[in-house]
């Protein structure tokens, strides 16, 4: 028997079942954690002398987390069998579970995510605790599955068809106050942080009083197992909704959310067991799949990413009391809103009140906006608004343990402000600049300290974006890339740690996939034909779209820093200086590539772009998508090999995981390098072949040549998955 569980005789017949795994942080399901819980459970219903279960985690603030993380490994390349196996596990747990002779409650005081809320929902009811820890979630749709045991089938028959199909294909977590209002847990009480346990206890009690009275609980048990009654118009309605909705978030491209609406279409309609049967049918479409598999890929990158960004192991961060931020345009507000948003006080320090104002206005936007979708409210808004201090000197950055720079992308006006800074700034300050594209090395010789100096670029729109690059200058210490890092974790993002050199990580790669794009309308492809490719390879908008949305200016300035450090290999695409010349700049200017009409902006094709096509005009002819898409990505792929080539970045995965959360790009295909490895580095050089007339930026770099005569791919199978 596993010392997961334990076994406590409550009074009045009622007993109390604990998980608690023994040197471990979080509570999962395991194989033999789940094999034991089957014993437990068969010697359970054999049993005449019990009125009542209840069911607890030992780990405060952790009820269940999901499935054991070694076993999610087996699913990248699971058996027929495995799977199998894997899914009847479950479901006949599970099953048992919901059949035992007495009434089942479960306890929840923490985090209860995937196979945990699975197990709660085979339970007769659910009561929670309500505090800001506890979330329940069925998150499996983000590593290419669906909650396979039960969860599609149980759900809907508990909350309801629309609100179980949000949770389960948009796998956010619901806050107990929240499952309370759903149905989805019977209550969520407040408790005295010295009494939780008790209370929590004395609740479950009530509960399996009222269940069991004249057996309540059976007569709920025959309602949930049996079909949900959904008229044939409103099941087409509501599918045909939410189908809609999924394949226009995901383009088709994520099979997992509409695997888990079939099992729902099918299955809520016929008794719980004939329901599970065809969950069960519809899961095996998923799991083991080559998506699902490189979503689980990019779980343990992820994680793995967490633990070491790629910047010094053995150095142990300063601690970080306040943040200084320079500018309160866009970024600098964005960045001054992410630190209150967790905590941090932050000081933010523009050149007059106005612009301070507006900075402070676009802060409580982004939490008001949280608002009005239910996942902030006016409290939080107002402790973020109390962590903010703004000030027109930078005298005010006096006490800051860090300051980011976050001015215009404009070499001399940031260096000016470095030099400006070093009375104002401690001893120990750490100054970082939220550049794109400037060299760091270059600009640390206008710091106070080049040692205390480093790059910390955030992307735009802060409050969404998950990426900031921690660029590390010639001379930028290893404390001052630690604190960086750790400061950037504290802010709820994932840093990656990258060597100097123009372009990062990030930009380096995309703007040969933008350039490519503009050459392309040159040569007589449309920008719509343009812009379908790269969405149907799985980008969230086209590179016409994007130079738009991003600015024609800035696309310009980032694109000839990219031209002058790589004129071996970049293209000069002319047609962009004369759209900046004329004024045309993108969406913020209302024309640009496209025109931007109405109220909304909405783009549309503008027939006076063509007077500035024509003089930059190629000789035309017929593309076809994957013409278009090998001239889109595989200039951007070869840019990869070459980061990793120069150690820009610690290892591949950093690569994959930099475009991912970047620029969006497809995580189904589980990073740029992970699609390489898909296809083969034989075939990325046979499309390579009938390129390499139009220049250099499709000439193979020697990794590439070399992985395809050793037969080697970027990502060591052995390893993707270690945590």
């Amino acid at each position: 028997m596993s010392t997961a569980w334990t076994l406590e005789e409550l009074d009045d017949a009622i007993v109390l079942l604990t998980i608690d795994l023994p040197e471990k942080s979080v509570n999962t399901l395991g194989h033999d954690v789940m094999s034991d819980l089957s014993d437990l459970v068969g010697q359970l219903a054999s049993r005449d002398d019990i009125r009542g279960l209840l069911l607890a985690s030992g780990k405060p603030g952790q009820f269940i987390a999901g499935a054991d993380l070694n076993e999610l490994r087996q699913l990248v390349d699971a058996s027929d069998d495995m799977i199998e196996q894997g899914l009847a596990s479950g479901h006949d747990l599970f099953t048992a579970i919901g059949k035992l002779p007495f009434p089942t409650v479960a306890l929840v005081d923490g985090k209860c995510f995937g196979g945990g809320t699975e197990l709660i929902l085979a339970m007769d009811d659910r009561i929670a605790v309500d505090r800001p820890q506890v979330q329940i979630a069925l998150p499996e749709v983000k590593i290419g599955l669906f909650p396979a045991w039960g969860g599609s089938q149980r759900l809907p028959r508990l909350v309801g068809l629309h609100h179980a199909i949000d949770i389960i294909c948009g796998g956010a977590p619901v806050s107990a106050r929240r499952a309370a209002e759903l149905g989805l847990v019977f209550d969520a009480i407040t408790v005295d942080p010295d009494k939780a346990t008790d209370q929590l206890l004395d609740e479950g009690r009530r509960r399996i009083e009222w269940l069991a009275h004249d057996d309540r609980y059976l007569d709920i048990r025959t309602q949930r197992h049996a079909p949900m009654g959904l008229s044939q118009d409103q099941a087409n309605f509501s599918f045909a909704v939410a189908a809609g909705h999924v394949l226009q978030k995901t383009k088709g491209q994520y099979p997992a959310p509409l695997a888990a609406l079939e099992a729902m279409r099918q299955g809520l309609n016929q008794p719980l067991d004939q329901g599970l049967e065809i969950e069960r049918q519809c899961a095996k479409q998923v799991v083991g799949s080559d998506i699902s598999g490189n979503m689980i890929r990019l779980f343990f990158m992820q994680n793995r990413l967490g633990q070491d960004a790629g910047g010094p192991r053995d150095t142990t961060p300063r601690d970080v009391g306040r943040i200084g931020v320079l500018g309160a345009g866009l970024m600098g507000a964005g960045i001054t809103t992410a630190a209150a948003r967790r905590g941090i006080p932050a000081t933010m320090v523009d050149l007059d009140n106005q612009r301070l104002a507006d900075g402070l206005e676009r802060a409580a936007d982004v939490v008001a906006g949280r608002i009005k979708i239910g996942r902030a409210t006016p409290d939080d808004l107002g402790h973020m608004l109390a962590l903010i201090s703004t000030a027109t000197s930078n005298t005010a950055l006096a006490d800051c343990d860090v300051v980011i720079e976050a001015v215009t992308e404009n070499e001399e006006l940031k260096t000016r402000i470095f030099g400006q800074l070093a009375s104002n700034l401690g001893p120990d300050t750490i100054l970082a600049s939220n550049t794109s594209t400037i060299s760091v090395t270059r600009m640390a010789s206008a710091t106070p300290d080049p040692t205390r100096f480093a790059g910390m670029h955030f992307f735009n729109p802060v409050d969404r974006m998950q990426l900031v690059e921690v660029i590390r200058g010639e001379q930028s210490s290893d404390l001052t890339l630690a604190t960086l890092v750790a400061l950037a974790r504290r802010m709820g993002k994932t840093p990656i740690v990258v060597k100097d050199c123009p372009g990062f990580l990030v930009n380096r790669i995309l703007l040969p996939y933008m350039a490519e794009s503009l050459q392309l309308l040159c040569e007589g492809a449309s920008a719509d034909q343009i812009d379908r490719a790269a969405t149907s390879f799985g980008m969230p908008m086209g590179p016409i779209a994007l130079h738009d949305l991003v600015g024609l200016d800035t696309a310009l300035f980032a694109g000839q820093v990219v031209q002058a450090a790589y004129s071996d290999r970049a293209i000069e695409i002319p047609i962009l200086q004369d759209l900046v010349i004329a004024g045309r700049l993108g969406k913020k200017s209302g024309h640009g590539i496209r025109l931007f009409v109405g109220r909304r902006k909405k783009p549309t094709n503008d027939p006076d772009f063509d007077a500035f096509l024509e003089p930059h005009r190629i000789d035309s002819r017929d593309f076809s998508k994957q013409d278009i898409q090998d001239r889109l990505f595989l200039p951007m792929l070869l840019e990869a090999t070459r980061v990793v080539e120069e150690d820009i970045v610690a290892e591949p995965a950093h690569v994959d995981m930099g475009l991912i959360l970047g620029i969006g790009f497809p995580a189904f295909r589980g990073g740029l390098l992970r699609w390489c490895d898909s296809l083969g580095a034989g075939e990325i050089l046979k499309r390579l072949e009938p390129l390499e007339e139009l220049g250099p930026r499709f000439a193979p770099t020697d990794s590439l040549r070399q992985q395809n005569v050793s037969n080697l791919t970027w990502h060591d199978p052995a390893s993707e998955t270690d945590s």
